[in-house]
């Protein structure tokens, strides 16, 4: 019998103690093996290679394993959206753009951030860094409950248009998570329906520059009302452009 994507529905809000173990995939496990990753010397080794680093980290900080497989991008590489690792080696300058995620008692999250390699930022990367941020800032204050779902891509996305990064965009901003990491509701400019409380979405807007590279930032929220204190956010390493 099809039920239309009926049950679906039914798991787009999650309860107090599935939102619990969301936060523990994401700050407690996500974030912690992220930020180790980033103590340790980036320069000369492979995206593969610290894509493979980081999935073992998660399993070390307690997950039952990647919720899918961690892309890292650096130098031309980043900002794509689901890169594919390669043997391409971390290079002084570069931006490197890392997403990862968790699964914990069936429960998945997701994070993305970009840095800059070895020195300070060029001009260019600090411009485009900071549309992004805007960009995902813009879409993390849409999200609150009864927004339209496509109101919520069209904040992020009217920032990057602004700035005149139209061209090449992902088809969504963003997505919920549970117990699969890419659930409905979608974020996009052609979606149906509005956000509840307690809603987990990702937001997760990017600009890839073909040559050059590019800038991704991924948060996983729990929608709240403003009167909780507004969007939860889950994913609590820093947004600041770091040189590493």
């Amino acid at each position: 019998m099809d039920l239309g994507g009926a049950v679906e529905q039914l798991r787009f809000v999650k309860d107090e103690e599935e939102i619990s173990c969301l936060r523990v995939v994401a700050a407690e496990i996500a974030d912690q093996a992220l930020g180790e990753l980033l103590e340790s010397i980036l320069v000369g080794r492979t995206e593969r290679h610290l894509a493979l680093e980081l999935e073992r980290r998660l399993v070390d900080h307690g997950a039952d394993g990647p919720a899918f497989s961690t892309s890292v991008g650096t130098g031309p590489n980043s900002g794509k959206g689901g890169h594919r690792p390669t043997d391409r080696r971390v290079e002084e300058g570069d931006f490197l753009s890392v997403c990862l995620g968790a699964s914990y008692r069936g429960y998945c999250c997701e994070i993305g951030r970009t840095f800059v390699i070895g020195t300070s930022p060029a001009d260019w990367q600090i411009e485009l860094y900071d549309v992004v941020f805007a960009a995902q800032r813009a879409g993390r204050e849409a999200l609150v409950p009864g927004a339209a779902c496509r109101d919520v891509d069209r904040a992020a996305r009217h920032v990057l248009d602004s700035a005149g990064y139209s061209e090449g965009l992902a088809p969504l901003t963003g997505h919920g998570v549970g117990l699969e990491i890419d659930e409905d509701p979608q974020l996009a400019p052609s979606a149906m329906g509005k956000l509840d409380a307690c809603v987990p979405v990702t937001v997760e807007p990017g600009v890839h520059l073909p040559g050059r590279g590019g800038v991704r930032i991924d948060d996983t929220l729990v929608v709240r009302p403003e009167a909780d204190g507004g969007p939860e956010l889950l994913t609590i390493t820093t947004k600041e452009l770091l040189a590493l």
